[in-house]
């Protein structure tokens, strides 16, 4: 798909189910997917080479995504759902007891589209490198995406993955930074600085890109040119621009929405804002 209304139309009705998720247990984590909700898009339903309909755990000759900050999860089971991957109308049971839908994805229960369990920060870029590392030695073509909070890259172990994947080679990885500058305690400056992320990246020998992530036609550019990049000696890492909480007015760019659901009259506000454009589930 590349129609830039379609795509947005999903995005749309993407942001509508997280709240609507988050909402129904009272539970969740609505600021960040609602930044990266174009973002999902556009990768789910353009960018990666993936079928669905026969999901395995290897993932042989198909792309890979890794979900590396876990508490996303509903802005992803939103658009696994809606991309096939299992019934739109399971996204009623999110973090309900006895849920494929945990409130951070899990491997346990077989949900389709879930290759790694992510709920510990810091480990999605390890497992990348393993992913993009078999890809290599079997012959498979096929890219590995990652996605990465902001404050999650205050964990080391996303830079000693960084420095593997550099010293292996694996210029099939695709990682992408979600640069929203809020984490569940405040502003970056305010719990541990980045300071210059694409300095550091550079030096760690990556190939680094920049990306505006509410911004449809811009995350279609610079996706295709990224796959462009890959293969030439080194990984790629985008840092991408969102905005906490986008769509809804009073969670935008605020901490506080990282992970409080909204009440009833929360709720019905953050709703009004936000069109139903291909149905509800």
């Amino acid at each position: 798909m590349s129609d830039i209304k379609q795509l947005k139309d999903i995005a749309a009705q993407v942001r509508r189910d997280i709240v609507r998720m988050v909402f129904g247990p009272t539970s969740g984590h609505p600021g960040g997917p609602l930044g990266c909700a174009d973002f999902l898009t556009a990768l789910y339903f353009d960018i990666l080479r993936i079928d669905p309909k026969n999901f395995s755990m290897e993932g042989k000759g198909e792309d890979l995504f890794f979900l590396s900050n876990g508490h996303l999860s509903a802005g992803w089971y939103s658009i696994l759902a809606r991309r096939g991957y299992f019934p739109i109308k399971e996204l009623a049971t999110f973090r309900l007891i006895n849920s494929r839908l945990q409130g951070h994805p899990a491997t346990a229960d077989n949900l389709p589209g879930i290759r790694f369990a992510s709920g510990s920060l810091g480990q999605g870029l390890s497992v990348a490198c393993g992913a993009a590392l078999a890809k290599k030695l079997q012959g498979d073509n096929h890219l590995i995406y990652t996605l990465h909070g902001d404050g999650e890259l205050q964990e080391g172990q996303i830079w000693e993955a960084a420095l593997f994947a550099v010293a292996r080679k694996l210029d099939n990885i695709i990682a992408t930074v979600d640069y929203n500058n809020v984490q569940i305690d405040g502003t970056l400056d305010e719990v541990v600085t980045l300071g210059d992320l694409h300095a550091k990246w550079q030096a760690f020998g990556w190939h680094v890109m920049k990306m505006e992530g509410n911004d449809m036609e811009d995350v279609l550019r610079v996706m295709k040119q990224a796959k462009l990049e890959t293969g030439k000696g080194k990984p790629v890492v985008i840092l991408m621009h969102t905005e906490m909480g986008k769509g809804v007015d009073f969670m935008m760019g605020s901490s506080r929405w990282h992970g409080r659901a909204p009440n009833a009259e929360e709720f019905a506000l953050a709703m009004a804002q936000l069109p139903e454009t291909i149905g509800d589930y």
